[in-house]
């Protein structure tokens, strides 16, 4: 199939793609365009104006400040992951991003895009909600920022009006102790969505205790969601198999599986319970 026909402007800066999504009924920005050109060719999407991003300088680039990363929303996903200041600051991030896509994709597929287009399953904005991130908003009212936990309000939903742009992404950094991470999922194959994933960031002190935990999975519910009680359980504790395997149970009470052609609910629980284990022992080695 080919798309609907539509008009197409490509903005040259922030305030440009926000007045033209304020003078167009039914206006949808394209970044990297990986999700939303093909739904374009199948007519799941059908907007009347594209405002392509792809020229907007500003909204690319990697930063530090003191207590954050900052990561913009064009940023393309390979850039992220060859970033050295990423793989030391925020080190989930950097392990999460081998498993999106391919290649090809990552080239081309921004940071921004994956978090506004809000998958369930996708690696991206599950690091979000794991590691509480802030994400700006843009319009031509101002910009507002959003905690990663209250953007998304269902499956490919979220609070981001029709008339703003995702401009930023923060990630806090975590300062001190010994970091560790883990990232497990299982997907049909390498480069699919996964059909269950669980995002781990552990920080532990001088005598291997943890003192800070991030614990997250996707695709086992609308959202991605942090498992709260899990990462009170692992806190003030050494970390290892006994221990994860008694509280990791905790979990079944933040998830909310469906079945569908890919799993039944029943599998995407025993998954979620097995991949968290996994990722808690990979991140406490």
């Amino acid at each position: 199939m080919k798309p609907a026909p539509f008009d197409y402007i490509k903005a040259t800066s922030l305030d440009h793609a926000l007045a033209a999504l304020a003078a167009h009924d039914d206006a949808i920005v394209i970044a990297g365009g990986q999700t939303l050109v093909p739904m374009m060719a199948m007519r799941l999407a059908r907007p009347s104006c594209l405002v392509d991003l792809n020229e907007i300088a500003d909204l690319s680039g990697i930063e530090t400040s003191e207590k954050y990363l900052h990561i913009r929303a064009m940023t393309r996903q390979a850039k992220v992951l060859a970033s050295d200041i990423v793989r030391t600051k925020v080190p989930l991030l950097t392990k999460a991003l081998s498993f999106v896509g391919h290649t090809q994709t990552r080239n081309r597929g921004t940071l921004g895009g994956s978090i506004a287009h809000g998958d369930p399953s996708a690696e991206i904005p599950l690091c979000a909600i794991a590691l509480n991130a802030e994400i700006d908003l843009a319009s031509q009212s101002g910009t507002r920022t959003v905690a990663a936990c209250n953007f998304y309000e269902g499956p490919l939903m979220s609070v981001r009006r029709a008339d703003e742009i995702l401009s930023e992404v923060r990630f806090p950094i975590w300062e001190g102790g010994n970091i560790g991470t883990g990232f497990q999922e299982i997907s049909p194959r390498h480069g699919d969505f996964a059909i269950v994933a669980v995002a781990v960031q552990l920080q532990f002190d001088a005598d291997n205790i943890c003192r800070r935990a991030a614990v997250a999975l996707g695709g086992a519910s609308p959202n991605p969601v942090r498992a709260a009680e899990l990462e009170a359980a692992l806190y003030g504790q050494r970390i290892d198999a006994a221990l994860v395997a008694k509280i990791v149970g905790s979990i079944d009470r933040v998830l909310s599986p469906t079945d569908d052609l890919h799993a039944s609910a029943a599998y995407r629980r025993r998954v979620a319970k097995s991949l968290t284990m996994r990722a808690i022992l990979e991140a406490a080695i």
